[in-house]
């Protein structure tokens, strides 16, 4: 009895047939791919486009929910807002996200991109802190409206406004702002990794603030509504008053 062998292609040749047969098959759908194409999209070229990747950390044009940890920048004075983009360009304040978003733009790009959102008139939310203890929002609120001589602090207000809302042209308000956001910017300043203009007022200040104070500050701000208006306003022309010597000023705010 005669036994018939087969005889099977060997690995390779299979290999060779399957990818044969899958070019003729792509070859033959091709013309039905290219026709169902979707026609390329354009995007806009524009400042406001460009800075869409803001949005990931500081919210939908710039305006945050004060629930998390980043601030809100829109609304802020174009020119405290310049500044901060030249001190994360320039290695005053350090935090990568941001500093490897700004390391190669001029100054004049930054001033752009300050004017856009300083520019923003959008409405706030509520304050996020709620229920604090008494006795910690005032001594929070002691320090913000009076200072505290005797450490030769000045009062949060005369520099930020009596409202809080920020002065003209370079100084931030401080409501409507994480308190998580305010205690690390405060310590930063106190432990010396976040810098300002020379002379850094703010940084002799908060050397001055323990961690207390720091928590009693934060706590109020972040507990304070924003009022009717809530846009900087002109700066007195008034000197700062004593306990601070006369000749200090901040640097990052034009004289």
């Amino acid at each position: 009895m005669r036994t018939t062998r087969r005889f099977l292609p060997s690995p390779v040749a299979q290999r060779s047939a399957r990818a044969a047969t899958l070019a003729v098959l792509c070859l033959a759908a091709a013309p039905v791919w290219a026709g169902d194409a979707p026609a390329e999209r354009q995007v806009p070229d524009t400042l406001q486009q460009r800075l869409l990747a803001c949005t990931a950390c500081h919210g939908k044009d710039g305006r945050a929910t004060n629930q998390g940890y980043f601030p809100r920048i829109a609304g802020k004075p174009a020119g405290y807002l310049y500044n901060q983009l030249l001190g994360f360009r320039d290695g005053r304040r350090h935090y990568a996200g941001m500093t490897s978003m700004v390391e190669h733009m001029s100054d004049d790009y930054l001033r752009r991109i300050a004017d856009h959102f300083a520019a923003l008139d959008l409405p706030y939310p509520g304050p996020q802190t709620t229920a604090a203890p008494a006795a910690l929002l005032a001594a929070g609120e002691r320090l913000v409206r009076q200072g505290d001589g005797a450490r030769q602090l000045p009062a949060c207000v005369k520099c930020h406004g009596a409202a809080m809302t920020g002065t003209l042209p370079a100084t931030p308000g401080l409501l409507g702002l994480p308190r998580d956001y305010l205690v690390a910017q405060l310590g930063a300043w106190r432990s010396g990794s976040r810098h300002a203009a020379e002379p850094d007022c703010m940084a002799r200040i908060a050397q001055a603030l323990g961690p207390d104070d720091i928590a009693a500050v934060s706590t109020w701000l972040s507990a304070q509504p924003l009022p009717a208006n809530p846009k900087a306003v002109t700066a007195s022309a008034e000197p700062l008053p004593s306990p601070l010597p006369p000749s200090l000023r901040c640097g990052s705010v034009p004289p």
